[in-house]
């Protein structure tokens, strides 16, 4: 039987920003600035950065593109303790009853109601892949990470779409965790 590998993207903290905070935050009808591709296809890294505000701290923090319909901060549950805000693990684009931040930027400020999480572990993969995998869209699998540090993670979720590239998200602390680094493999276990 053919194992099930799949390459690794670590996600540092980022934002995901609507073009109406990026007004806010850069002025009236400004675009973001491409610093670089990222794997999954039409998104990008910008020269664009924000600070995010916190109770207790903040961090500053790049902006990712293209603008989205609403603003979405990502980060870890170890930069929570710093910021003073408890990420609920949130599937990406799922807002509703997450916590919010002061958003500061060159020409102002956003005070976001919500939007905060840490991104919950997933595979983004093409129809074509799922098939092959033998997957489905939002079906939750568990993926083994072998070497020094192997760990087997649980409760990925599976997103199926004909514009993403084959790649397992984790953030930083999971990643740590397992020793894992940009472009490892993993594979689907279970």
């Amino acid at each position: 039987m053919e194992k099930k590998l799949v390459p690794v993207g670590l996600s540092n903290r980022h934002c995901h920003l609507s073009q109406a905070d990026i007004d806010v935050l850069f002025g009236a009808g400004y675009e973001l600035t491409k610093f670089k591709d990222l794997s999954q296809p039409g998104q990008f890294a910008c020269d664009e950065k924000v600070t995010v505000v916190g109770p207790k701290g903040s961090y500053t923090m790049r902006v990712l593109g293209p603008a989205r319909s609403a603003t979405q901060v990502e980060i870890s549950v170890t930069d929570g303790f710093t910021l003073g805000i408890k990420p609920p693990v949130m599937g990406s684009g799922s807002l509703d009853g997450t916590p919010g931040a002061k958003l500061v930027g060159p020409n102002g400020e956003v005070e976001m109601a919500c939007g905060v999480i840490a991104a919950a572990r997933h595979i983004h993969m093409t129809p074509e892949d799922a098939e092959r995998l033998g997957v489905e869209d939002k079906q939750l699998v568990s993926v083994r990470f072998g070497g020094e540090r192997a760990l087997i993670f649980e409760n990925v979720l599976c997103r199926v779409n004909k514009d993403f590239a084959l790649e397992f998200h984790a953030d930083i602390d999971e990643g740590n965790a397992a020793g894992l680094k940009n472009g490892d493999v993993v594979e689907i276990v279970g």
